[in-house]
């Protein structure tokens, strides 16, 4: 789940993401970090954190067969490592359903082989139209507009997102605003479906599946949280990534690593 530009369902919907996003943080002794004031200009990642906090995104055994793309702030995404399983990383710096350019949105995710055809692409061009000059405004309706004249597929088939690592920092609830956070999960591609297609209500937070819109209905997902075991032992077994992104930048502290 990178951004919150829709609410997932309703009102009660809502009430119950909150509550589930509460109970994952306080699980984790942890608890989002609220928006700081942030310059628009994306400042260029050191490569090997940026390489490491990608592919943090995916379990351990995928990620030596990876690709990665690293953002050039003045190019865009460029290929760093060509994998061999088709998957591709990179951190996503730009929410573009947002109409809002920030400079501390870090976004680490995976896409598999359907996905890099498609939603990758989006996410690239994203960029490269940000460095090119375009407005927040003019980039979300740039976007939509691609979408509507088939400039831009929806994946053809069945297929997922990783989005593992042990933080991200983007638009989420409870206000929807920017906050870090641990959000482990898996997104499994659903171009407009809805909440009502699955079945799903607020019994289905944070446990079972819900679909979660992007600003646009072809790019839906299905969100499938971890376990609690599963998330602890991600922040566990990231302590050293956590630490260097912290050391590079405060804003991707979780609350108790601060000084």
């Amino acid at each position: 789940m990178k951004r919150g530009a829709d609410d997932p369902g309703g009102g009660a919907m809502k009430i119950k993401l909150v509550l589930a996003i509460i109970t994952i943080s306080l699980l984790l002794g942890i608890s989002a970090r609220p928006s700081q004031a942030a310059d628009t200009t994306i400042e260029q990642m050191p490569a090997k954190l940026e390489t490491q906090f990608a592919l943090s995104a995916l379990p351990p055994a995928m990620r030596d067969q990876a690709t990665v793309y690293l953002l050039d702030p003045k190019k865009g995404y460029q290929l760093s490592r060509q994998g061999t399983s088709g998957v591709a990383c990179l951190v996503e710096r730009t929410a573009w359903e947002q109409a809002d350019f920030r400079n501390d949105v870090y976004v680490p995710l995976c896409y598999d082989a359907e996905g890099s055809k498609t939603y990758l692409k989006v996410i690239m061009d994203t960029a490269t139209l940000r460095i090119q000059g375009m407005s927040p405004v003019a980039l979300k309706a740039e976007i939509e507009k691609r979408y509507k004249n088939k400039t831009y597929k929806v994946p053809e088939k069945a297929g997922l997102s990783y989005m593992v690592a042990p933080i991200m920092r983007t638009w989420m609830l409870p206000d929807w605003q920017v906050h870090t956070m641990p959000m482990q999960h898996l997104m499994f591609y659903a171009p407009n479906v809805t909440n009502e297609d699955i079945g799903a209500g607020p019994h289905s937070f944070p446990l079972y599946p819900f679909i979660f819109k992007e600003g646009i209905a072809e790019q839906s997902y299905m969100i499938q949280m971890l376990g609690e075991a599963e998330r602890a032992k991600i922040i566990a077994d990231e302590k050293t990534l956590l630490g260097d992104l912290c050391a590079y930048r405060d804003v991707l502290c979780l609350p108790k690593m601060k000084p």
